[in-house]
């Protein structure tokens, strides 16, 4: 069996997870739902109709928060995306403004978005590919420096690897 090959240190790994709050408050709408019904149908039928609110809601969050962005085996995923790092220029980390500034008002309505409002902060990744119609790639990130550092590290390597 071959050994597993051992993360390097630039790459990345991230789950966009809905956070706990988003849990809570669906669950106490699940609870309310369940006391307004009780009180109005048989007990049979407000507990089936709750169950089935809860599985949908439960399978919601789950969806919502199941993106993954990666950046490994020398290509960057985001969602069901991936991009080759030769095809990727610089990365930068954005605060909390210029996030807001770049997904709306200076949005390019071209570019691939991966973004989830739980999550202020998010990096911008030119792509400089002249087939992709996208100029570049806006990604969500609880760790949006360690994220613009993988693809800068990984892109660097890439191309320190294509000139030699």
């Amino acid at each position: 069996m071959p050994a597993p090959v051992p993360a390097t240190p630039a790459d990345h790994h991230e789950r966009l997870g809905v956070p706990l709050r988003w849990w809570v408050q669906s669950t106490m709408f699940v609870a309310t739902l369940w006391l307004a019904l009780v009180v109005a149908v048989p007990g049979v039928v407000a507990w089936s109709i709750t169950a089935v609110v809860l599985l949908l809601m439960a399978a919601l969050l789950v969806g919502y928060g199941a993106p993954r962005v990666v950046v490994a085996d020398g290509e960057l995923r985001a969602g069901r995306a991936r991009i080759g790092a030769e095809h990727l220029g610089g990365a930068r980390a954005l605060d909390a403004g210029e996030t807001k500034r770049v997904a709306g008002p200076e949005a390019d309505a071209r570019a691939y978005l991966l973004l989830r409002p739980y999550l202020k902060r998010a990096v911008k990744v030119e792509v400089t590919d002249p087939a992709d119609p996208a100029p570049y790639w806006l990604i969500s990130s609880r760790r949006p420096d360690e994220l613009a550092a993988a693809v800068e590290s990984m892109r660097t390597a890439r191309h320190g690897d294509m000139s030699a």
